[in-house]
């Protein structure tokens, strides 16, 4: 049964990853469909990153009123019947409007599983899982380009990737009596929890709010201005900018299933530690002066791998640090941390590219990796003289 609901749950994180990418890759159409500016997209993303970062911070009371697998599976046709409605809608408004459940349901799916797998399964399987994530991020570009090339259309894009979203749900919905372990009972009773308030109280919970911040700017600046700052500043040709641009995730990819190999005999304090050394030197050489741009693009796939640990690793120790009892409201708050992070440091730094110049780019990257690495130590240090006490 374990092996089961563990299969179940990687095809979850498939559909964690389906809606992230979708509405990037269709939204050079659908804004001249509909008549509206380009930057509109950015309105639509906030609602979205909104919903997210509320449920977040709600699932600790979802999670344990109606349990980790019942708030997926709802979670799940949330985002189904969102990517429905986006394939039927016909005016911004509507899409403004449909935003909200889309943002809902991914925030919410987003904490409880990862707090369920960080409770109940290995390290390994949380590297895994977060590159199965991967998978469905990559996947779905595929499907709407295919519909577009092939004059379907975005919305018949968005309705292929909402079947796929209503088949895992209705699989969820199937295996829900496979969620029940005696575990987890005790912990949706929310007995001994301190809830969402008192959970900002737990010492070492600043530190890792700041470290999940800075890591999902860190990631998000990264992978969306890496093109531009290859292409505009290094002078580097736009194919070969878009190709490193995206082997940057696929150093992400990689890097989450070489690590699942190691992370039981590493441990998530060593692996985030190499991870954040890794994508410094990374930083560093897409930083160097040089004519040449081969430590950059090398520099760009290093960061990629340095990074691919780091996640899932912050979050697989949380029950760890902080008590499996309080895991779900920590990991909600760090759920929420990640999406604003997400949302509003790439946001930012094209202001001081327009500004002052993209040359900033590596700086700016720098910056976050070195707060996550001293946050990620000074949590270290919190939750180690916590647990003497």
């Amino acid at each position: 049964m374990a092996s089961l609901l563990i299969a179940i749950i990687y095809m979850a994180f498939i559909s964690l990853g389906l809606p992230d990418s979708l509405l990037g890759s269709a939204w050079p159409v659908m804004y001249a469909e509909l008549n509206v500016p380009l930057s509109y997209m950015g309105i639509v993303s906030m609602i979205i990153a909104l919903g997210t970062i509320f449920s977040s911070l709600a699932s600790d009371f979802l999670t344990r009123k109606l349990g980790a697998g019942s708030v997926t599976a709802i979670s799940v046709f949330m985002t189904a019947a969102a990517l429905y409605g986006f394939s039927a809608a016909d005016s911004f408004a509507a899409l403004c409007l449909i935003a909200v459940p889309y943002g809902l349901g991914a925030g919410a799916v987003d904490a409880a599983l990862n707090n369920y797998v960080a409770l109940h399964f290995s390290s390994k399987h949380m590297s895994w899982l977060h590159c199965f994530w991967g998978v469905g991020a990559s996947v779905s570009p595929y499907i709407m380009g295919f519909c577009l090339t092939s004059g379907l259309g975005w919305q018949k894009g968005y309705f292929s990737v909402s079947v796929i979203q209503i088949i895992l749900t209705a699989v969820l919905f199937i295996s829900l009596p496979l969620w029940k372990k005696p575990a987890e009972k005790t912990e949706e009773n929310g007995r001994n929890t301190v809830g969402l308030k008192g959970a900002f109280k737990i010492k070492g919970v600043p530190y890792v709010m700041a470290a999940f911040f800075c890591y999902c700017a860190l990631e998000s600046t990264a992978g969306l201005w890496a093109s531009s700052y290859l292409n505009e500043y290094r002078g580097t040709s736009e194919e070969t900018a878009a190709m490193f641009a995206s082997l940057f995730y696929f150093g992400i990819t990689l890097g989450r299933f070489a690590c699942g190999f190691i992370s039981e005999k590493a441990g998530d304090k060593r692996l985030i530690r190499i991870g954040v050394c890794t994508a410094a030197a990374g930083i560093l050489m897409i930083l160097l002066p040089l004519k040449t741009d081969i430590f950059a693009l090398a520099g760009l796939v290093a960061a990629g791998i340095g990074c691919a640990p780091v996640y899932p690793s912050i979050i697989h120790s949380t029950p760890a640090n902080f008590g499996k009892e309080n895991s779900q409201s920590i990991i909600g708050i760090q759920m929420a941390c990640a999406y604003t992070g997400t949302t509003l440091m790439p946001t930012f730094f094209g202001v001081l590219a327009d500004n002052l110049g993209i040359f900033l780019y590596p700086a700016y990257l720098l910056v976050f990796v070195l707060i996550l690495g001293a946050m990620s130590e000074l949590l270290n240090r919190a939750t180690s003289s916590s647990k003497k006490m």
